[in-house]
């Protein structure tokens, strides 16, 4: 992270000078912590789904590296004039508890500030086996990449807010968003993979360019194999891209090549920042039929091959039709 100092522990196993999910910290040769925090604005008008999908989205983080959620803090800024009677906060912080309960995690305490703006979400502790972390910079040529969720839900959301969302498609995304990466996660370290992170702000063309650079390789992506949000594509519109749709596009640019003629819409969802989306695994070739088969089997019912890692070329990134 830029203008953090690095630190000499050298207990600390993951922290600031890497691109990582979260900072692992060892306590013991078979104890590490892993510590992640994540809080944003509201993405749906229900407070309750909400608040599942901010503890979700925290939670991620820990399962990206392989670790199990022990313990959360609530991270709240609420404007407590609008709402006294906390309404929404109650709704919000039940939501929260009920993707922690599901993930085994409890729930300790948290901190709250008055603001004009809502926001909520989790500070997490996990444990993972020092020896068992995954990082997002350990992918090896001749893996398959694997994506455990549908991509689309910046579209949705943005489309949702504006009140033009059909309500087949704005369900489906917030399912996908309060979906814990646990299905994931255990079929990954079932089978043994080598390197993971998860797709959220970023979107998959940044996350994977992280990936790419991290562990020097290329990560070659196939458009027609990225599972997609079931109706989302009509909503790949101009007055529907996040802001981040035009950062994460500049910021992989200069590693990326596009090959062929690319599907210009679903080129779009490659850029389409995600919230509390699936994860990026990336796992020996003769391993990805299974973990695709554990992880659909466990809730992850779109967890698919989406490209391979090859030897460092000329870009980080490749993108073919």
């Amino acid at each position: 992270m830029r203008n953090i100092p690095a630190s000499a522990d050298p207990n600390l196993l993951v922290g600031t000078e890497t691109h990582d999910d979260a900072g692992v910290y060892k306590l013991t040769d078979e104890i590490a912590l892993v510590q992640t925090l994540d809080f944003f604005p509201p993405v749906v008008n229900d407070p309750y789904v909400y608040g599942q999908i901010a503890a979700a989205n925290a939670l991620s983080d820990v399962y990206a590296m392989g670790g199990t959620p022990k313990t959360a803090l609530n991270l709240v800024c609420y404007p407590d004039d609008k709402d006294p009677s906390l309404h929404w906060l109650g709704d919000i912080l039940r939501g929260g508890a009920e993707r922690c309960a599901a993930a085994g995690a409890v729930v300790v305490g948290g901190h709250t500030v008055r603001d004009a703006e809502i926001k909520f979400g989790l500070a997490v502790t996990g444990l993972v086996h020092p020896q068992k972390i995954l990082t997002n910079a350990t992918a090896r040529p001749g893996d398959r990449l694997v994506l455990t969720k549908p991509l689309g839900t910046g579209f949705v959301t943005t489309a949702h807010k504006k009140n033009d969302c059909p309500d087949d498609v704005y369900q489906a995304a917030c399912a996908s968003m309060v979906q814990l990466n646990a299905a994931g996660a255990a079929a990954m370290l079932d089978v043994g993979a080598h390197s993971a992170t998860d797709v959220t702000g970023f979107g998959l063309a940044g996350h994977g360019y992280e990936m790419a650079e991290g562990s020097r390789v290329t990560l070659v992506i196939e458009l027609a194999k990225l599972p997609l949000i079931p109706g989302a594509e009509r909503l790949v519109e101009k007055r529907y891209f996040t802001r981040a749709s035009k950062t994460n596009r500049e910021y992989v640019e200069p590693g990326l090549r596009v090959e062929g003629k690319a599907d210009p819409v679903r080129l779009e969802f490659f850029f389409d920042a995600q919230t509390s989306g699936g994860l990026l695994i990336s796992v020996p070739p003769e391993r990805a039929d299974a973990l695709v088969q554990q992880a659909r089997e466990r809730g992850a019912t779109n967890a698919c091959v989406i490209g391979e890692v090859a030897e460092r070329g000329d870009a980080a990134l490749v993108v073919k039709p």
